[in-house]
């Protein structure tokens, strides 16, 4: 089974969010000492960052999934919860990330850059948190936000300076094999590269690194065969090595080799044509020079053989000086090249069984309390919803009385004047209770404090 994998699935999820705790402070000689109920700790992120030291996707061909740490709830005593650890996962240098629709989210193109690929869930705040003038024995508190989950693509893009191309066969990986310490399959036969070899090249205390790409055939930039999964690799190179089969069993001339391989990477990327290359014959051990087209047809500069080492000095030199030319045309790169989405905001949309669908994770913390039953949490969370403006983006939708809402994991019957958050709302006598025991509790306290 192949070693090598360039393209994989990624599933990855942040960590949960501990709940913050419901508590109330007791001490001895202290009755009813307030509210003391911790947060909960925030889940664990997940950051995905380039590492030289990883060749490819195969850690995540058969084992997709990536979780990082819950946070733990809050308890009394304002004792906040643990956070959850953060997950980092190496991936390959030149690593695009895509969405399920192919979009690209981020380009990890330099050696430890990091992106954040799923985000924790916030920790819930402890009831202790929403102690105000009007609000004096809170009996609620916020549950702990689920983290973010996605399903990724991951492409490896590789980072080259020199990229061989050529037709199938042509002698790319003998070349190669014979040029740096690579060993790649060697066959006479076509297609025996089924995927890029990476060689170093040294001379002169420099070096540059060379791939093999597979072979390509006509029509490959309109994905016959696996022309695009081939061609994605010679993107970054920085020159390009274009083989040549001199050999007397070639399947066309030289120069009709030169055109169709030059077609078929300009109508890939047409940037591609503007890259430094070197255009050299192989197998030249198979035909006399005598016999040979003339170098002047094709832009062919030398004829090499990897098996008689015939002038293949000269074909490592002018590698090195086109390499070295385009490294000094080249802008540092400095940081990560990230395509960041828009904020996500309050958004409303309509599902199939005809609910108003509220969307936005400022919405969906605003009814993550531990009881919506409490008159004092119920309040909030219409206060914080009015606040976000989710009760004017329904009435924009066209809701209408009796409309069922869908809010997180919450379901209410829309109202003109707001929204029923609450299995029910409280009874006037129920209200009337609790306010009686607030104020009980309240002028009990001054009563003791002032004894």
């Amino acid at each position: 089974m192949s070693g090598f994998v360039d393209e994989c699935g990624l599933n990855v999820r942040g960590g949960d969010g501990g709940a913050g705790a419901v508590a109330v402070r007791r001490e001895a000689h202290v009755a009813l000492g307030g509210p003391d109920g911790g947060d909960g700790g925030k889940g664990g992120d997940i950051w995905l960052y380039a590492d030289h030291n990883v060749a490819s996707l195969l850690a995540f061909r058969d084992h997709p999934h990536r979780r990082a740490d819950d946070g733990t709830h809050g308890s009394g005593k304002k004792r906040h919860g643990r956070q959850g650890e953060d997950l980092e996962v190496a991936v390959p240098v030149g690593t695009v990330v895509l969405d399920r629709d192919g979009s690209v989210l981020a380009d990890l193109n330099v050696n430890g850059v990091r992106w954040l690929a799923a985000e924790g869930g916030r920790g819930g705040r402890g009831n202790a948190r929403f102690l105000s003038n009007k609000r004096r024995a809170p009996a609620f508190a916020e549950q702990g936000e689920p983290g973010d989950e996605h399903w990724l693509r991951l492409e490896l893009k590789l980072m080259a300076d020199v990229a061989i191309v050529g037709m199938p066969n042509v002698g790319k990986s003998t070349l190669i094999s014979r040029v740096s310490a690579a060993k790649p399959k060697i066959a006479d036969y076509p297609f025996t590269t089924l995927e890029p070899n990476l060689g170093v090249v040294r001379r002169d205390g420099s070096e540059l690194v060379m791939a093999d790409i597979p072979g390509l055939i006509e029509g490959a930039s309109e994905g016959r065969g696996l022309g695009h999964r081939f061609l994605r690799h010679i993107e970054r190179a920085r020159a390009l090595l274009v083989l040549v089969d001199l050999g007397p069993d070639a399947l066309l001339p030289p120069a009709e080799q030169v055109e169709v391989l030059l077609r078929e990477l300009g109508q890939y990327r047409p940037e591609l044509l503007e890259r430094p290359r070197v255009v050299a014959g192989s197998r030249a051990d198979l035909v006399p020079v005598e016999d040979r087209p003339p170098q002047e047809e094709g832009e062919r500069e030398l004829d090499v053989s990897a098996v008689t080492g015939e002038q293949l000095d000269q074909l490592v030199g002018l590698l090195f000086t086109a390499v070295r030319g385009a490294r000094r045309a080249e802008e540092a790169v400095t940081e990560i090249v990230i395509h960041r989405p828009a904020p996500e905001g309050i958004q409303v949309e309509r599902g199939d069984d005809g609910a108003f669908i509220v969307l936005g994770k400022e919405a969906r913390r605003a009814v993550a309390l531990s009881d919506l039953g409490d008159a004092g949490a119920l309040a909030h969370s219409q206060g914080r919803l009015k606040a976000l403006g989710v009760d004017k983006a329904l009435a924009r939708a066209g809701a209408r009385p009796g409309d069922k809402v869908v809010i997180g994991e919450l379901e209410f019957d829309y109202q003109e004047e707001g929204a029923d958050l609450g299995p029910r709302r409280r009874t006037s006598r129920e209200r009337l209770d609790r306010h009686d025991a607030i104020r009980g509790y309240e002028t009990g306290r001054k009563r003791r404090s002032g004894s």
